[in-house]
């Protein structure tokens, strides 16, 4: 008795439907959150990094900080380091979709008969998540060691809302690097772009503290506006008395995302388009 083979059949929800980024989107995130599942040392560690931070620039610097117009140091330090936290987390992002790619993992994906938003998609949501994850953390932490938010259910919702469209938008700046730049050295370069954008803006100090230049530098940094926004939208110290920002944070915290979002996401979608293994 003979057999014939025959081709392998498509996985039935994968016939006789059409494509649909969101659907799909959810079942590559899926996938993006199990890999964190199983290997959560990158979130674990980044995590304890942010809290070393937190630890050292409150206890052990805080008290010779003066911030204008007072308040105390540690309410006005939390919701900066809620954005930085945003901010670090670019690198996880460059450094999953670079892994993806270099290994061929993003190849097979571009063989399915799936969207090609969809693979960029569902690393977005994964690490959305995870950053929604590690944000109630950290906040968690900081009511530990006495931070208060003194304003109501709205305006604190309000403000991880901002936190977390800081990090959608870059997601998108994560994604584009991550299929642009795979060389060894590229998580390097990220590493030493992050920490000069992170330093440079209010999340440790007040640019009203600074030389007027760089304290100008600093005021219309994206990771500024988000910090001086949360800060106001908790109802802690925002160390900013005058100046457009000062009156504009919320406003300024909403716009730049989605400037970025608007640069990096079409970028990123050339970028897949054009990815070579």
């Amino acid at each position: 008795m003979t057999t014939t083979s025959s081709p392998i059949a498509a996985p039935a929800d994968l016939r006789d439907r059409r494509p649909n980024a969101l659907r799909e989107g959810l079942l590559i995130a899926g996938r993006d959150a199990l890999h964190q599942v199983r290997e959560p040392w990158g979130i674990v560690f980044g995590l304890a990094f942010n809290i070393m931070l937190i630890l050292m620039f409150g206890f052990l610097f805080g008290g010779a900080i003066e911030l204008p117009g007072g308040g105390d140091y540690i309410a006005f330090l939390l919701p900066g380091m809620f954005a930085l936290a945003m901010l670090f987390g670019l690198e996880s992002t460059m450094t999953a979709m670079s892994d993806d790619a270099k290994r061929g993992i993003t190849d097979r994906f571009r063989s399915l008969p799936i969207t090609s938003a969809s693979v960029a998609l569902g690393r977005a949501i994964a690490d959305l998540g995870s950053s929604a994850l590690s944000l109630g953390v950290l906040m968690i932490g900081g009511l530990l060691i006495g931070w208060r938010p003194t304003t109501g259910p709205a305006e604190i919702a309000l403000a991880v809302v901002l936190l977390l469209w800081l990090r959608f938008a870059l997601l998108w700046l994560g994604i584009f690097l991550g299929l642009s730049f795979r060389g060894p050295g590229a998580t390097t370069a990220v590493q030493v772009l992050v920490w000069p954008i992170g330093f440079l803006s209010t999340v440790f100090v007040s640019a009203e503290t600074m030389p007027s230049w760089l304290g100008a530098i600093a005021a219309w940094n994206p990771i500024s506006a988000t910090a001086t926004a949360a800060r106001e939208l908790f109802g802690n110290p925002t160390g900013a008395t005058s100046g457009w920002l000062a009156e504009n944070a919320v406003v300024a915290a909403s716009v730049w995302p989605l400037v970025i979002t608007a640069v990096f996401l079409p970028l990123a979608a050339v970028a897949y388009r054009r990815l070579r293994r």
